[in-house]
């Protein structure tokens, strides 16, 4: 059997498409995995001989800075079309598959060529939603634009005529149900791979050590991993004003009593994207008394051990509808890391339980009190984020590979 993944972004940042990968040739499934050029791929992707890779150019839109609605309406249409053919070209050139596994979002130009090339009689097509498309594209273009609307009504046309529909959530699999009229979407939780894993108390604190060496960081040091894509629905607007409200409670509780010092903080943003730049230069300007805000690129080999060695992780992620729950909670669970959420919606309520395994914000304020309620007494007293570590390692299983079979494999593989 054979199957084609196409996922049309940086293929080196689609984790979950680089499992569905993985897992379809555990089952003796022949993949062809299609994504734009950009990061590396691991070495469990790069050497699985079932696992053949094609990487296309990307668009240059992204690039693109300072346009105005029509005209980003307009560059976006050349660069789709541009890349529409592109995708076109390497699709038809391969092998037939019996199976076509879609990303989406975006969602165009991936699910029209994608349908145009490869429909053929027998072949199954399954969604992967991930988000909506439409709703992203909102937040460029605004509620109201004809393109935001034609998006809606392309992709709810998709969704209905495909052979199977995966979510992330189940508020994305009801959605799909009420407004695209679509029957049985199922449910696949993005779940941490089995690289995700507690560390050892020793092996954490020698690794933070190296890494706090590597980061110019001395001394005992809370920390806190941030993941990242550095994409338009992550809000650091809020983190940044967090760490200047929480400077500031740091220092009028310091100067109440002059014998306590509240422990160094360090944020590591991970990911690399369009927007690191431009916050690098705002994380530049803040008042870097006891907390620090780092960006840093990870490989995929390091950012699993990264993250287990954290205290916390925060996810700054503000969903474009309020439907999808981030990956990078599931890794954070899977490395038994609490997480520190923005609330966008009852969404998060399926992964993120608050006070068990991780806490929910929705303000500025109430992250800098979040943060300062937690590492007050660090690191002689840590019994809440004791707390919530348990709380995150029981929300680790099942794996992805567990959920998988269980979830997704009857859809992409039945009778197999």
């Amino acid at each position: 059997m054979r199957a084609a993944v196409v996922a049309l972004g940086d293929l080196g940042r689609s984790a979950r498409m680089q499992y569905h990968a993985r897992a379809l040739a555990s089952s003796a499934v022949d993949v062809d995995l299609i994504g734009l050029e950009g990061t590396a791929l691991p070495r469990a992707i790069a050497d699985e001989p079932r696992i053949r890779v094609h990487r296309i150019a990307p668009s240059m839109v992204r690039r693109r800075k300072g346009l105005s609605a029509f005209g980003y309406s307009l560059a976006a249409i050349v660069d789709a079309w541009r890349l529409s053919f592109r995708l076109w070209r390497t699709l038809r050139a391969l092998t037939p598959p019996d199976l076509v596994l879609i990303q989406n979002p975006p969602q165009f130009p991936t699910l029209a060529v994608t349908w145009f090339s490869l429909r053929r009689r027998d072949v199954r097509f399954v969604i992967d939603w991930h988000n909506l498309g439409y709703t992203v594209l909102r937040l460029r273009l605004g509620e109201w634009h004809p393109a935001v609307r034609l998006a809606r009504w392309l992709e709810r046309r998709d969704a209905r005529r495909v052979e199977g529909n995966l979510c992330v959530s189940r508020a994305l699999a009801a959605f799909l149900e009420s407004r695209f009229g679509v029957r049985g979407a199922q449910v696949l939780y993005d779940r941490p791979a089995s690289a995700f894993a507690p560390i050892n108390r020793h092996e954490r604190e020698q690794f933070r050590q190296a890494l706090f060496a590597r980061l110019g960081i001395r001394g005992a040091v809370g920390f806190v991993v941030c993941p990242t894509s550095w994409t338009e629905d992550e809000d650091f607007d809020v983190a940044i004003e967090a760490v200047w409200r929480l400077e500031e409670r740091i220092r009028g509780w310091e100067a109440a009593e002059p014998s306590r010092r509240f422990p160094d903080l360090v944020i590591l943003v991970t990911g690399d994207g369009a927007r690191r730049a431009e916050f690098e230069r705002r994380f530049a300007g803040l008042p870097a008394r006891r907390i620090q805000l780092r960006a840093r690129w990870l490989e995929p080999e390091d950012y699993p051990r990264v993250v287990g060695s954290a205290d916390l992780g925060l996810c700054l992620h503000r969903s474009s509808s309020g439907l999808d729950i981030p990956m990078k909670v599931a890794d954070l669970f899977g490395a038994g890391v609490p997480v520190c959420t923005l609330d966008y919606g009852a969404c998060l309520a399926e992964r993120v339980r608050h006070g068990d395994n991780g806490l929910l914000f929705s303000t500025a304020r109430q992250l800098a009190d979040v943060l300062f309620d937690l590492f007050e007494t660090f690191p002689a007293n840590q019994e809440l984020l004791d707390r919530l570590r348990a709380g995150a390692r029981k929300s680790a299983r099942p794996t992805w590979e567990e959920g998988w079979v269980r979830e997704a494999r009857p859809l992409l593989l039945p009778g197999a």
